[in-house]
């Protein structure tokens, strides 16, 4: 029999966290999160005041067996006119009866709140792990997003899931040789927008901060209609620049600006972490810290985090910047990789662009969706 309990006290948070960590001991492609910031959440209980919460496990024979995160996301239902709850941090060894029982418990929850779909795994936001692993569980994660078993698929649609939309990914390599007129296209394509880069000779500090209100907004008007994308808040922003500002790299962040500074579009790539943090199970230990900065100063591969150029520049050739950029990044001999992490199957304007690249398609998640309550 399996007993569900809501996660409340110390022990629980720590058999929270720590279940994943036992569930993948052996499997050599899975990435733990950070442990300090699972903990922060769970001692926060998830708190957020655009969204409600809830953390269950799922215990049998004394033993935990599995776990599930529920959030209803009340902005995006209010600006979506929508009643769904989701589901994240979903783990489970392979039993269905253990996927059901979490699951009934997560629906309970989001009908006891007039929720009228549950989907997922989707966090508070879109710069949280989401999607599930459908494809490509032979592939290394990569940090910023979750591995899981093949069973898990199965699992959901086991208890009535269905899917709602795929996300692709792809491994982009430095293509054969040099593209010279992609080179040539970023650069008039700056000349003819009168466009610039941002100011790379400022401190890393203070080239962040100087464009970070700029890379909030185009972030927010190029990503809001997006699948499940809800706008950061002030804290949640300054928590990602926080999370971040140590691995973040100049050459590897760059702005576009118009003549009155006002960014138009970014890059955003963070150095590949995702063997740095395998050994210690996300814990920052002193040596992992050192395996991070190791990785971090000297990348073989990159995550490409963020991409995005305003709608009204989207035609002017200034893709070409953002493009010519992950190119000279892979030209410079360095990095042999950029990960592109999580492309909507129905973005094709941007997976067009991976021709540019020696490009293979790797891994596939998927958001599943299920009907709840009357």
């Amino acid at each position: 029999m399996v007993e569900i309990k809501e996660v409340k006290t110390r022990k629980d948070i720590k058999e929270f966290i720590e279940f994943p960590l036992r569930l993948y001991k052996n499997v050599p492609y899975f990435v733990p999160p950070l442990y300090g910031d699972e903990k922060k959440l769970l001692q926060t209980g998830g708190c957020n005041k655009n969204a409600d919460s809830v953390f269950y496990l799922a215990v049998r024979d004394g033993k935990t067996v599995g776990r599930i995160h529920g959030i209803i996301q009340k902005e995006y239902n209010a600006r979506h006119n929508t009643r769904k709850a989701r589901f994240t941090r979903f783990d489970s060894i392979d039993d269905g009866e253990v996927a059901k029982a979490l699951f009934d418990a997560v629906e309970k929850w989001g009908v006891a709140h007039g929720m009228q779909e549950l989907c997922g795994p989707l966090g508070f936001n879109d710069m949280e792990r989401e999607g599930l692993l459908v494809e490509g569980f032979e592939e290394l994660a990569t940090f910023e997003e979750q591995y899981n078993y093949a069973y898990y698929g199965p699992l959901l649609e086991g208890v009535g899931f269905a899917k709602e939309v795929d996300w692709l990914e792809f491994e982009l390599r430095r293509p054969e040789r040099s593209n010279e007129m992609l080179k040539r296209a970023a650069q008039r394509s700056l000349e003819i927008n009168h466009l610039h880069l941002g100011d790379m000779s400022l401190p890393k500090r203070k080239y962040i901060e100087k464009y970070r209100d700029g890379f909030f907004e185009c972030l927010d008007r190029c990503y809001r209609h997006l699948y499940g994308v809800v706008e950061l808040t002030r804290a949640e922003q300054d928590d990602l620049i926080s999370q971040f500002m140590l691995l973040i790299d100049k050459k590897y962040a760059i702005f576009i600006c118009d003549e009155q500074e006002k960014v138009v579009g970014f890059g955003l790539c963070f150095p590949s972490l995702g063997k740095a943090l395998q050994k210690s199970g996300g814990r920052l230990t002193l040596p992992a810290i050192c395996r991070v900065l190791r990785a971090a100063r000297d990348p073989k591969g990159l995550d490409l985090a963020l991409v995005a150029v305003l709608p009204e520049y989207q035609l002017s050739g200034v893709n070409a910047v953002l493009l010519n950029f992950i190119a000279e990044a892979l030209e410079s001999g360095c990095v042999e990789t950029c990960e592109s992490n999580l492309n909507l199957e129905t973005n094709t304007a941007v997976m067009a662009q991976w021709k540019y690249f020696n490009a293979r398609q790797h891994k596939r998640r998927r958001a599943y969706i299920k009907q709840i309550g009357e």
